[in-house]
């Protein structure tokens, strides 16, 4: 499976994005699926998955309430509504796949895409 990641963007807080991740290959409805984050000089952290029916997702605590993720099988593709964005939203945003639910060590990884949120 690759993927990619894209949407991201410069917006002001207080503002809407959606991020998409299109997925490859003819599997993806078989995997389970991850949005993590990298702000600078942080660790990448979790921030919402999404069952492979999409009957399933959860949620970090930061996020819970704000952001919502979503998956299109037939499109192949997940996606990460993010709402009332804040400045410490900045970050480098990844999807990733993984076989098991909730996520353990993800299988595969998405090129990033940036989310710069001003004040």
């Amino acid at each position: 499976v690759q993927l990619q990641a894209s949407g991201g963007g410069l917006v002001q807080a207080g503002d809407s994005l959606r991020l998409s991740c299109a997925a490859s290959g003819r599997t993806f409805s078989s995997y389970n699926m991850g949005w993590f984050r990298q702000a600078p000089g942080k660790e990448r952290e979790f921030v919402a998955a999404i069952s492979w029916s999409g009957g399933s997702t959860y949620y970090a605590d930061s996020v819970k309430g704000q952001f919502t993720i979503s998956r299109d099988n037939a499109a192949n593709t997940v996606y990460l509504q993010m709402n009332s964005l804040k400045p410490e939203d900045t970050a480098v945003y990844y999807c990733a796949a993984d076989r098991h639910y909730p996520l353990g060590g993800m299988d595969y990884w998405g090129k990033g895409t940036l989310v710069t949120v001003s004040s």
